[in-house]
C-alpha cells in the first residue's frame, strides 16, 4: 500500500471519529478502504472494555464475504466460560505478556494456540495478526484501559511484509477512532444512568448552568418499600442490597416502560415523574406505571418466597401539579431534580399509605385530571392532614380487580 493510501484511510478515520461514526462503521470502512488500496483482507476485529453497569465490553466485527453478528456485547470476563475463552485469546495473551502485537502463520505452520483460531484455519484463513493499544491512566475510564484488534487473510500467501506494516501505522488512527465514539457512548450510559433519560438528555445538551430550570406541569410519583425498617432490622445484612435491588428493578423497570422518567433514588424511596402536553395523558401513563409495578411484585414476590427472602410490598403516592425542573445545588456539585410544593406534597402521600392502610394514594388533584374512563375505578379514602401541607387533602385509591 502506498504512502498516500495510509494517508487518506487516516484522515478518513479521523474525519468520521469526529463526525461521530459508529464503532462498526468506523471497522467496516477501514477493512475495506485497505482491501480497495490491494491488501487481502478477509476479517477484521475490535474489542474494547467498556463502563456500563450491565455489560464489560463490546465487539465490532467485519468479513468480506460472510454476514455475520457486526456488534455484540458481552458481560464479565473473569469467571466461568467466559474467563476460560478469554484467557486462551489472543488478546489476553498481549494483555498478560505486555506486547503489542502477535503474529500466527496458520496456514504455514504455526499453532493453532489461540481462541477460535482453529475454526478459522478450517474456514481458510492463512494468516493472523492482533494487536493491544494500552491506555495511559489519564486516558482509562473504568475498564475501558486498552484497544485491542485482530485482522486475518485467506490470501494464499498471507499477509505481506507491507501489509503488516501498514497495519501497524493505521490501526493507532482506528484505535483513536473508535475510543472518541466510544467515549461519547460512556457519557451518555453514566448520564441516563445516574440521572434517567430525559434529566442526561437536558445535561448532555448543555443544560448545566446551576439555577437554570423550567417550570413545567407533570404527574409525580413517589414510592418507598412497606415495613423496610422492620425488614432491615431483622433480616440477615447480606439480604438488604439485593432486596432494595430486587424491588427497585422492579419500581424502575415500569416507570420506564409507561414512559416516566425516574429521577432520584432516595434509600428505597423513588422519585419519578411522567411528561405530557395533556395532564390526562400523564397521569394514565403513572397509573400504566403502577399497573405494571404490581404485576412485577406478584411474580417477584412469588419467587422470593420460594427462596425463603423476605418480601415486601411498595407504598406510591400519585400527584400532579407544577414543578421546577432543572439544575440545583451549589458551583461544584449540581443535582438535575424537581422543585417545588407538589414534591413535597407526594411524599407526604405516600407517607400516608401505612396510616390508611393502602398500597396507593392519589390526591384530589391527580384523579382530576385523570382520564374520565380511569375515574371509575378510583375510590376516596377520606381527607387527611399532611404534614408540611396547608390545607387537609382528600386521597384515593385504586380499586384493584381480584
Amino acid at each position: 500500500m502506498q504512502d498516500k493510501d495510509i494517508a487518506e484511510i487516516a484522515a478518513w478515520l479521523t474525519q468520521r471519529g469526529l463526525k461521530g461514526a459508529t464503532e462498526i462503521e468506523l471497522l467496516t470502512g477501514f477493512c475495506e478502504a485497505c482491501r480497495h488500496s490491494g491488501m487481502q483482507l478477509n476479517r477484521g476485529m475490535a474489542l474494547m472494555d467498556t463502563l456500563h453497569p450491565v455489560y464489560e465490553g463490546r465487539v465490532f466485527r467485519w468479513d468480506s464475504t460472510e454476514v455475520i453478528e457486526p456488534v455484540f456485547e458481552y458481560g464479565a470476563t473473569n469467571e466461568g466460560i467466559s474467563a476460560e475463552n478469554w484467557q486462551k485469546s489472543s488478546f489476553y495473551y498481549l494483555q498478560a505478556n505486555g506486547l503489542p502485537e502477535v503474529r500466527r502463520r496458520i496456514g504455514f505452520g504455526d499453532p493453532t494456540d489461540f481462541y477460535t483460531l482453529d475454526v478459522l484455519k478450517e474456514a481458510g484463513v492463512t494468516d493472523f495478526i492482533a494487536f493491544a493499544h494500552p491506555f495511559e491512566k489519564a486516558g482509562t475510564i473504568g475498564d475501558m484501559d486498552c484497544f485491542f484488534a485482530h485482522f486475518a487473510t485467506a490470501d494464499k500467501d498471507g499477509f505481506r511484509d507491507d501489509d503488516i506494516a501498514t497495519l501497524r501505522r493505521l490501526v493507532p488512527a482506528l484505535a483513536l477512532a473508535i475510543k472518541c465514539t466510544a467515549l461519547g457512548r460512556i457519557a451518555r450510559t453514566i448520564a441516563e444512568v445516574y440521572l434517567g433519560e430525559d434529566a442526561a438528555q437536558h445535561v448532555l445538551g448543555g443544560k448545566i448552568t446551576r439555577g437554570k430550570t423550567e417550570r413545567i406541569s407533570a404527574a409525580l410519583w413517589f414510592s418507598d418499600l412497606a415495613n423496610y425498617t422492620r425488614i432491615s432490622d431483622t433480616a440477615e445484612p447480606d439480604e438488604i442490597i439485593p432486596m432494595l435491588n430486587d424491588y427497585a428493578d422492579a419500581v424502575i423497570s415500569s416507570i420506564h416502560e409507561a414512559g416516566g422518567n425516574v429521577l432520584k433514588l432516595i434509600g428505597d424511596g423513588t422519585l419519578a415523574i411522567f411528561k405530557a402536553p395533556d395532564q390526562a395523558d400523564a397521569c394514565a401513563a403513572a397509573l400504566k406505571a403502577e399497573s405494571l409495578l404490581r404485576h412485577r411484585l406478584r411474580n417477584l414476590n412469588a419467587q422470593r418466597q420460594i427462596e425463603g427472602r423476605p418480601v415486601t410490598e411498595i407504598y406510591l403516592g400519585l400527584h400532579i401539579g407544577e414543578v421546577f425542573y432543572g439544575n440545583i445545588g451549589s458551583q461544584d456539585r449540581l443535582d438535575f431534580t424537581v422543585i417545588g410544593p407538589a414534591v413535597n406534597e407526594v411524599s407526604r402521600i405516600a407517607s400516608m399509605c401505612h396510616s390508611v392502610d393502602r398500597d396507593i394514594l392519589m390526591s384530589s388533584n391527580f384523579v382530576a385530571a385523570a382520564q374520565v374512563a380511569q375515574r371509575n375505578d378510583l375510590v376516596s379514602v377520606g381527607r387527611y392532614a399532611l404534614r408540611g401541607v396547608k390545607r387537609a387533602q382528600e386521597l384515593f385509591t385504586l380499586m384493584h380487580p381480584a
